[in-house]
């Protein structure tokens, strides 16, 4: 089991996202804590009622998990998630490239089609073609990858013997893909290297449009379903899930058994990175808790 510490999603108009520490210096704190990875979402352009009334502030993610490379060694570096319809399907592939380079081979591209319709209606992108978006992607991003010259007529676009270099340091740069639908759980088994889940409650699985998974025994059946589907692949995926838990959340060392108890739970189902995360902190209370996870749960 391998653990990611997401960056405290800042809600509202009142506090800035930052104030919950500086990037570089909060992916310092967690790799030297014991962390495995750090992640941060993606929200380029959301309705002003939406977070105002439970959405949530966020860098861009490429840029920010760029300056938390420059401040690690080893950390992974996660999106989580980037919404592909977004973007070209070539910028994304030259942002992940670039980045993955420069941290020599340590970042994850996690992503999904996408939910807030605002924002799709702001960037200009068709909220009904988000799956043939986000296929087309997948269609393209280990094209450029390859560093090799390659064509492919998109949906938007006619890419007639382009070239991106240089290439990313992997091989393909590993893709984990969010959603539960059956049509997310086919992509995870067939194109991409990891599987995110999305927990949480029944509400936050109809704003994020999504099935709600009901419960950790539901969630291994979807599992071993994709690890079959997967067929000789399906052992080398991951399988990637946050741990929503307020009591955590304020304080990682109170109610230590039970959250050890939940995590060992989700290691017995096949779940291989857990994510974490602390309840909008000043920089101090969020150092407190990273080494309190640390020392509580990542010490050998």
């Amino acid at each position: 089991m391998k653990f990611i510490l997401q960056y405290p999603e800042v809600g509202g108009l009142e506090r800035d996202l930052l104030d919950c520490g500086e990037i570089g210096e909060v992916a310092a704190w967690a790799e030297a804590a014991g962390f495995d990875g750090l992640s941060l979402t993606e929200h380029p352009a959301p309705g002003a009622n939406w977070l105002t009334h439970g959405g949530h502030q966020s860098l861009d993610p490429f840029v920010a998990l760029a300056f938390a490379a420059a401040a690690t060694e080893r950390l992974r570096l996660l999106t989580y998630l980037a919404v592909v319809p977004y973007r070209n399907p070539l910028l994304l592939a030259k942002s992940a490239a670039s980045l993955d380079r420069l941290s020599n081979g340590r970042f994850t591209l996690g992503v999904g089609t996408g939910y807030h319709k605002t924002e799709f209606f702001a960037l200009g992108v068709d909220f009904d073609t988000r799956n043939e978006l986000f296929d087309e992607a997948l269609d393209v991003l280990p094209l450029a990858w390859s560093g090799d010259p390659f064509s492919y007529q998109g949906r938007h676009f006619d890419a007639r013997g382009v070239v991106q270099r240089p290439r990313p340091a992997q091989q393909p740069i590993p893709i984990w893909i969010g959603g539960n639908s059956a049509r997310s759980r086919r992509r995870v088994a067939e194109r991409a290297q990891g599987w995110m889940p999305m927990g949480g409650t029944p509400e936050l699985a109809a704003t994020t449009r999504t099935p709600h998974i009901a419960s950790v025994d539901a969630l291994a059946a979807m599992v071993a379903e994709v690890r079959e589907l997967a067929g000789e692949r399906g052992p080398s995926l991951d399988f990637v899930v946050q741990y929503h838990d307020e009591a955590l959340a304020r304080d990682p060392a109170s109610d230590v058994q039970r959250h050890r108890d939940a995590i060992a739970r989700y290691a017995e189902v096949g779940i291989t990175w857990v994510v974490v995360g602390a309840a909008c902190p000043t920089p101090a209370e969020h150092r407190a808790f990273i080494d309190a996870f640390g020392e509580t749960y990542l010490s050998p």
